[in-house]
């Protein structure tokens, strides 16, 4: 099964090309899994909840800046095992600002090798751009309200938008894949002039995996993980080592392939709140720009027959 993985993701990575993604990019990802699959809603059996602030390249006039929330809750129905959630993210970039609303429900399979949620998310993506232009003096520049395909004025546009998700979950692993807008959205803004013009969200593919590995001293592991996103033409990807202490602590490094370097640590408070950091130091040329970015979560579990969270974990999931 292993061997199997590790040739999927190899293939994922090395044969999809790539450039700049729609989506917007967490560096916590393996906290913010419920936002682009919804395979893994149910998959731990206790309610989850997640929220994430990322301000990306601090000091970059409009810079990306994204806040997500996300909860989700196992539920049994007809003797059944089923998984619910509702996404929330908000995305702004510039001019453009985005919500993105979704339901999600995961039909949970109980397998020998583990337990497999099978998820859609059905739910709208709100476009809005607010353009402010600013024209240097002279005769050679066009001002913008002179060019019918450049936007002036407010726009908004609310279209349908669901994805789809598979999430398996081991004691010592975990593997998934999903895509995201898999009806690729279509976008309208209206022209000056009259019309408008159509363009739309591109369907992204993601996948992720993961590996719990005890070390001698019982009190540390080390958990590797890797994460990779495309559209089909763009392809980024996330390599990351961290060390557990105690299921209490954890630290360590993550590399996005030609963007970053990033610094992540976390801690876990007696009640089960469990709390998050993350660094990204540019590798790229926009590090003269900027000052980095960085990433806040907060993540709480309980199991609502208990009215607490566990304190014991079987697997390298933290969700």
């Amino acid at each position: 099964m292993k061997r199997t993985l590790t040739a999927f993701l190899f293939f994922f990575l090395v044969c999809l090309p790539g450039f700049p993604q729609q989506d917007p990019v967490t560096s916590q990802y393996m906290f913010n899994v419920l936002t682009y699959n919804p395979g893994i809603a149910g998959t731990s059996g206790m309610i989850c909840a997640t929220a994430l602030n990322r301000q990306q390249w601090v000091g970059f006039k409009g810079a990306p800046s994204t806040t997500v929330f996300n909860v989700s809750a196992p539920v049994s129905l007809f003797k059944r095992k089923h998984g619910v959630g509702l996404s929330i993210e908000a995305d702004n970039v510039g001019f453009d600002k985005d919500l993105n609303l979704q339901g999600i429900y995961t039909y949970l399979v109980d397998m020998n090798i583990g337990k497999l949620g099978i998820g859609v998310s059905l739910g709208m993506l709100s476009k809005t751009l607010e353009p402010e232009w600013y024209i240097p003096d002279g005769d050679e520049f066009t001002p913008p309200d002179q060019d019918p395909l450049i936007p002036v004025s407010k726009e908004n546009f609310i279209a349908f938008d669901a994805g789809f998700g598979l999430y398996l979950l081991a004691d010592r692993y975990y593997a998934a894949l999903s895509a995201t807008h898999i009806n690729q959205p279509k976008i309208k803004y209206a022209k000056e002039g009259g019309g408008d013009v159509t363009t739309y969200v591109s369907r992204h593919y993601y996948l992720t995996a993961g590996y719990n590995i005890q070390m001698r001293n019982p009190s540390f592991e080390l958990l590797p993980s890797a994460f990779a996103y495309s559209d089909g033409k763009v392809l980024q990807f996330n390599v990351t080592s961290l060390v557990r202490y105690n299921k209490k602590v954890w630290g360590g490094v993550s590399y996005r392939a030609g963007d970053a370097l990033i610094g992540i640590v976390g801690f876990e408070l007696y009640n089960g709140l469990r709390i998050g950091y993350s660094y990204d130091f540019p590798l790229s040329d926009i590090r003269k720009s900027t000052s980095g970015s960085h990433e806040f979560m907060v993540n709480y579990c309980f199991d609502l027959s208990l009215g607490r969270s566990p304190m014991r974990y079987k697997s390298i999931r933290f969700l």
